[in-house]
């Protein structure tokens, strides 16, 4: 169990930039995952770019999650979410 904890502080302490700065993952607001979901969404394309789609995907699916739990920033989600997502975010690598 401490292991778990650990690993979703650390996702949530995570950096990443948006909104012109590097910001903690668990910081990020409904906003920011959404805008995130939309500039993702608009650079998917055919060729190289389609490995973005899904991405852009989970990011949506992060601001459904949000929406749901009623949470203004991703630390207000449950760590099973936060862990399970990040991944497919790529706040984290995939597998790592």
């Amino acid at each position: 169990m401490t292991d778990h904890v650990s690993q979703h502080e650390l996702i949530l302490a995570r950096q990443v930039f948006i909104r012109d700065a590097s910001r903690p993952f668990g910081e990020l607001t409904l906003a920011d995952a959404r805008e995130r979901a939309d500039e993702l969404r608009a650079v998917t394309g055919w060729g190289p770019t389609v490995r973005v789609a899904p991405v852009a995907h989970a990011w949506r699916e992060l601001t459904i999650a949000m929406e749901r739990a009623g949470a203004g920033a991703v630390g207000e989600l449950e760590a099973e979410q936060v862990r399970e997502l990040a991944p497919k975010l790529w706040v984290v690598l995939p597998g790592g």
